[in-house]
């Protein structure tokens, strides 16, 4: 608990909560978007996935030629 990682959104839950996996291990993200990355920090562990809350949203660098 209150490990931060960065993490990609890979889907959304039946719930609508993002879901981003770290090893392996399903971490639910509210107010998550498909597709974007963040980092996120753990608030509540379960036997089988986790919960965690966005601690700021990463910005992808536009690469310029």
């Amino acid at each position: 608990m209150g490990k931060e990682y960065d993490v990609t959104i890979t889907e959304i839950s039946r719930r609508g909560d993002g879901i981003a996996r770290v090893e392996g291990f399903v971490i639910f993200v509210p107010r998550a978007k498909a597709g974007q990355q963040a980092r996120i920090k753990i608030v509540q562990i379960g036997n089988r996935y986790a919960n965690g809350q966005i601690v700021e949203a990463v910005e992808k660098e536009e690469e310029s030629e």
